[in-house]
């Protein structure tokens, strides 16, 4: 598969809870990209399958059903799983929720091209429509990024737009431990900065829905990921002492 072009060595991955109004147009856009699409369904209700059961018989769309709801990170680990199981090179984690601009996919095949060993990130632009409170939550997530990695490398560690190579990614979850839900992202950039994955960033326009609807809930997963950089500020201190690499 390595011979072949960049874009046949690439699956689409859209981790998905409840979100049948808006998934069926973000996988017809990666589709008319010409990417194959996994959805991941993260233990939706019941009207949500259904509709994904139809989108799964069109062609070039899997849905992979979890049988309960354990996560977003939870989802991109199983997909990276059935994505190194199918022989694919890299994946691309899309949201499900329509906010990503999906034609600077073809920027990311470009930079993986370019950067075959890189995690190729997308960098979010920010619109007026962009709620105060998730500014602000990225700041402080910045902050914290720099601390762990002792450095600015990582742009953002938040968003959901990403191309990752599969096996490097496969390597680092048998060896890390990396959180399930909305920790997974941030956590497993900072952890593929320890692990000296080498990192592109693309820079992306981000759109917000007022309308839409969001499943980061502000005070769990806030707490979920303020117990995250405090448990990664400590094993940092410990990589430190034992000598490795940030």
């Amino acid at each position: 598969m390595h011979n072949q072009p960049i874009n046949q060595q690439v699956i689409a991955l859209i981790p998905h809870y409840n979100h049948s109004n808006t998934v069926g147009a973000v996988a017809h856009q990666l589709r008319q990209l010409n990417l194959p699409v996994l959805i991941i369904d993260d233990g939706s209700t019941a009207e949500h399958k259904v509709a994904l059961h139809e989108l799964a018989q069109q062609d070039g769309i899997q849905v992979h059903f979890c049988p309960q709801n354990g996560g977003k990170g939870a989802a991109m680990k199983v997909g990276f799983k059935l994505a190194w199981e199918q022989g694919f090179a890299y994946a691309v984690q899309v949201d499900a929720d329509g906010q990503h601009q999906l034609s600077d996919v073809a920027i990311f095949l470009q930079k993986s091209a370019e950067n075959p060993t890189a995690l190729i990130c997308g960098r979010p632009i920010y619109g007026d429509d962009a709620p105060k409170s998730r500014l602000y939550g990225r700041k402080i997530t910045d902050f914290w990024n720099a601390i762990h990695t002792h450095s600015r490398d990582i742009l953002d560690g938040m968003c959901g737009f990403r191309l990752y190579p599969v096996v490097a990614m496969m390597d680092l979850l048998k060896q890390e431990k990396i959180g399930d839900r909305m920790d997974f992202d941030i956590e497993i950039i900072v952890k593929a900065h320890w692990y000296q994955i080498p990192m592109v960033w693309v820079d992306t326009p981000v759109r917000y829905d007022k309308n839409g609807t969001s499943h980061f809930r502000a005070f769990a997963d806030n707490w979920k990921i303020s117990k995250m950089h405090t448990k990664l500020f400590w094993q940092m201190v410990w990589r430190m002492i034992r000598g490795k690499p940030l």
